[in-house]
């Protein structure tokens, strides 16, 4: 491998959640930190060469979106997950968490009702509940390990209040990479119903073996053009910290109304260094990703082999995605 994997950085002492402030979230600090998405391998060397080059300069004020972090968004999503953005679709946000609390605001209104797929993403709910909506609960199926979508429970939660879905794809936690069987009739019931589809995709680089993941929005041009659809360089690459993700919606409708309540919220700006990392990843980054995704997997296989010979009760899920 060209890259270390097994180099250990010690990360106590830099204010990190995971390791250092465990404490607000469970009251104690000596445990280990499963509970979130935050790896501790460090960020590609492009990337933090790209950041200390733009570091030295030494003066960070008020920047733009350059071209090149519009072109560098369209040509990821098109090499990686074969989706073909156009510039014109892409608005912004400090995180997908961020994105998805603008989203359910701009496409809803208090009271509405609002569906997610159950286990989920926890900040899903913040969203809901912290904005006056109705949270809906479509429970995942559970059969030999793997998970499927209820959709005959689906149909039958929806009704003249339903104006949204949170969809998260692949899933956190239960790491399915949907089908696009699965999303075809996702899309054909929200097109039926009148519903949106706010879109999580922020782990669709994380897939593992013949898994793939197909964004939402390429579904058809009509589930297009219902589709809000949130992605960030975060999960991937490592780079939570520097506050920069990408919303992108065929609808310029969808986009206006999301882009309106961003402005509105004063949340539009944009994050120096952020903005060069993404840059940096997107455009540099995919032989460290190739080298990581099969680290990753690795792991898993040695983490599953290890239960099943010393835990045989234990039941593991096998990795699609996330």
């Amino acid at each position: 491998m060209k890259y270390n994997f097994d180099r250990i950085v010690e990360r106590r002492g830099t204010d990190c959640i995971k390791w250092d402030h465990a404490d607000l979230f469970f009251g104690r600090n000596d445990l280990l930190p499963m509970w979130v998405a935050d790896m501790d391998f460090e960020s590609p060397p492009e990337v933090v060469e790209a950041i200390v080059s733009r570091a030295k300069h030494g003066i960070y004020g008020y920047t733009a979106r350059s071209d090149n972090y519009y072109e560098s968004i369209v040509s990821w999503l098109s090499r990686r997950h074969g989706w073909e953005v156009e510039k014109e679709w892409i608005s912004h946000a400090p995180g997908v968490v961020a994105a998805v609390h603008i989203a359910v605001m701009a496409l809803s209104h208090p009271g509405d009702k609002v569906i997610v797929q159950t286990p989920v993403y926890y900040p899903f709910f913040r969203a809901i509940k912290e904005t006056g909506r109705q949270m809906i609960l479509n429970p995942l199926m559970e059969s030999g390990g793997r998970y499927t979508m209820d959709f005959e429970d689906l149909e039958r939660k929806i009704d003249s209040r339903t104006k949204i879905i949170i969809l998260c794809s692949p899933h956190n936690p239960v790491g399915r990479v949907w089908t696009r069987d699965e999303l075809s009739r996702l899309g054909e019931i929200c097109l039926n119903r009148n519903i949106k589809i706010i879109s999580d995709e922020i782990h669709s680089d994380l897939v593992f073996g013949d898994n793939r993941h197909i964004p939402t929005a390429t579904i058809s041009e009509e589930v297009s053009s219902i589709t809000l659809t949130c992605v960030a360089p975060s999960k991937t690459f490592n780079l939570a910290g520097l506050s920069s993700a990408a919303v992108i919606s065929s609808s310029s409708v969808i986009l206006g109304e999301y882009s309106n309540m961003l402005s509105s919220v004063g949340a539009g700006m944009s994050n120096v260094f952020g903005t060069v990392a993404l840059e940096a990843a997107y455009n540099n980054g995919e032989h460290w990703l190739e080298e990581l995704l099969k680290y990753i997997n690795g792991n898993f296989e040695y983490m599953r082999d290890f239960l099943k010979t010393n835990f045989p009760e234990t039941r593991v899920t096998e990795l699609e995605g996330t």
